[in-house]
């Protein structure tokens, strides 16, 4: 499961990865929750288009989102089975820019635990998006990031890992019109071992208003324990995105639900 990731690589960096027509300026986010508004790619009248969604996907055919559990993952195993998330492998899959992601380890206490690239960021993370329409006409795009089985050097930390898509699988990965979605899921596979490390932080990734550089530091440095133990800090503006329906809380139900 992947619950936080972070994108801090320059807005030129990722543009340069992603090959998209817009420009847009961004600034680096170190803890990225669920039900914020997020980058994607995805096609776009035959390109690559930059897009700001919500973290959580609602399947279109939920009627009342508030009685629905919000997704932030979908597992690759059976992404082509499931009716929440059949439709978008179909026809609207999409790219997550991450420069990371956080896990954590469930052995006694909870630990949380940074991943990156071992050749730094940034990288693509599989995803889907959907659109959900209400009775009013509002309309709200949403997106999840597709998992899979943890490779050897992160199982000890979690069983599961992000699926990531490296460059020449780009377009087999976001050309719905052209990819079925059986030869799209060829892609879900782990990361090679060496392909991520990984080290402990502290407890302040737990906390949403702590996003700064702060968060990735190795448990037992100073400035990790300064930030775990500081109150929260007022977070910045979050981009905009379109309006979303009242959700009211919902016991978590394993998919890391937010609504």
């Amino acid at each position: 499961m992947c619950g936080r990731y972070l994108i801090t690589s320059a807005p030129e960096a990722i543009r340069a990865l992603f090959r998209y027509r817009e420009e847009p300026d961004f600034p680096p986010r170190y803890n990225v929750a669920p039900t914020q508004p997020v980058p994607i790619v995805r096609i776009d009248r035959g390109v690559r288009s930059f897009a700001l969604v919500r973290w959580g996907l609602i399947p279109s055919w939920v009627k009342d989102p508030r009685n629905f559990s919000l997704l932030i993952n979908a597992r690759g195993e059976t992404v082509n089975e499931k009716p929440a998330f059949q439709n978008a492998m179909r026809r609207r899959r999409c790219l997550f820019p991450a420069d990371g992601f956080y896990e954590w380890k469930t052995d006694g206490a909870r630990k949380p635990y940074f991943i990156r690239p071992r050749g730094g960021g940034p990288i693509a993370f599989a995803g889907l998006w959907e659109t959900w329409s209400g009775p009013n006409g509002e309309e709200v795009e949403t997106a999840c990031i597709v998992t899979t089985m943890a490779n050897r050097a992160l199982a000890p930390i979690h069983d599961r890992m992000p699926v990531v898509i490296a460059p020449d699988g780009f377009d087999l990965w976001l050309d719905t019109a052209h990819v079925d979605a059986v030869t799209a899921a060829a892609l879900i596979v782990p990361a090679p071992d060496d392909f991520f490390e990984a080290h402990e932080i502290s407890t302040a990734v737990n906390r949403t208003a702590n996003d700064s550089a702060a968060v990735i530091k190795p448990v037992g440095s100073s400035e990790a324990a300064a930030t775990a133990g500081s109150a929260a800090a007022p977070q910045p503006p979050a981009a905009k995105v379109k309006a979303s329906p009242k959700a009211k809380p919902k016991k978590d139900d394993g998919q890391a639900s937010l609504f």
